[in-house]
């Protein structure tokens, strides 16, 4: 692809997405900055707020690039927090920020580019994209351990690959924000969003949700049916949550291993109780092609990897593990990059 190739770059207002853009344009790409407003509800903690759209305007007047900003608000509610909010109703644990990767980052913001002529789209996320001998691509880890966002892009296809570039995936943050000092760019010392953009730190999501479906009252109860406690709403627990169930002090720790949300009933257990070797998934779709050698599986955005294969529908996991919540999503990775993501049943 020509250096002069035009790029759409999505700036989110931080300082990753600033030195994307910036890099493009000292190696000579046709740059255009582009942010989404996805949330129109309160923010406080997110990527989403006016102060986000103004950083990102400010980085490319300093830049000397165009910049836009494309409401996607329908979509986002579509699509990110209408099933947020379901998945809960029904005891599942979402991943918002990878539902909104898949359907609004690298769906229909690709499909605007392609309606606008551009070329390439690009981001500022912590990740690679590796090219195979075939030509095929992959998703591969980020230099910087600690930021990297593979497990977040896992669901990538072949088309999205060819037109996206991940400008910062070979820098470090520290790197990152040196290059962002450097060119005096506004966001060079700006924090990092945390959390889901639509979840307030002062609320959080009891306050979400209770504003959108009932809070249903919960026993809980040990393995043996006994009752040892109550939470205010089961539609909060979630698989592998320790704090929070209303159990007395004192004895080992105790863990929720199940979440029945038409019975009102919230199981604990001790670790051992949650520990698996087989994870069932569905829409489990490889990157390129199926792999057949040793993978590993990372069940969290920063999770440790676990020795796996998958066998059918099942996935058998080394280890054994905590097992992800369900609605969560298993990542398989042949070394640094993904070959593969699954959610959990």
């Amino acid at each position: 692809m020509s250096a002069r190739a035009r790029v759409l770059v999505a700036m989110s207002g931080g300082v990753d997405s600033s030195v994307a853009a910036a890099l493009l344009l000292e190696a000579g790409y046709e740059v255009v900055g582009v942010t989404l407003k996805l949330w129109g509800g309160e923010s406080d903690s997110g990527c989403c707020s006016v102060s986000d759209v103004d950083d990102a305007r400010r980085v490319a007047r300093r830049l000397g690039v165009e910049h836009h900003v494309f409401n996607f608000g329908d979509d986002f509610d579509e699509h990110v927090v209408a099933p947020y909010v379901a998945d809960h109703a029904a005891g599942r644990t979402p991943n918002p920020c990878i539902e909104c990767n898949r359907h609004l980052k690298f769906d229909r913001l690709l499909r605007r580019a392609d309606a606008l002529g551009f070329d390439l789209v690009a981001t500022g996320h912590h990740a690679r994209i590796s090219e195979r001998p075939d030509g095929s691509r992959r998703v591969a880890r980020g230099v910087d351990v600690a930021k990297d966002q593979s497990y977040v892009l896992h669901m990538l296809d072949q088309v999205a690959l060819a037109r996206l570039l991940l400008p910062i995936g070979a820098m470090t943050k520290p790197e990152v924000r040196a290059v962002a000092l450097r060119l005096g760019l506004a966001t060079a010392d700006k924090p990092d969003s945390q959390d889901v953009c639509f979840i307030t730190a002062t609320g959080g999501r009891a306050a979400f949700l209770g504003d959108r479906i009932p809070m249903t009252p919960a026993r809980v109860v040990d393995t043996s049916g006994s009752v040892v406690g109550r939470v205010p709403a089961v539609e909060l627990v979630t698989i592998g949550q320790r704090h929070g169930l209303g159990l007395p002090g004192g004895g080992p720790p105790r863990y929720a291993v199940s979440v029945d949300v038409p019975s009102a009933t919230v199981t604990v257990g001790h670790r051992a109780d949650l520990l698996t070797t087989r994870i069932e998934v569905v829409d489990l779709s490889w990157a390129d092609g199926l792999v057949t050698g040793p993978l590993a599986a990372q069940m969290s955005a920063h999770g440790a990897l676990h020795p796996c294969r998958v066998v059918g529908s099942p996935m058998v996991v080394a280890g054994p593990p905590r097992p992800p919540a369900p609605g969560q999503s298993v990542v398989l990775y042949e070394g640094d990059e993904v070959v593969a993501g699954a959610q959990v049943t």
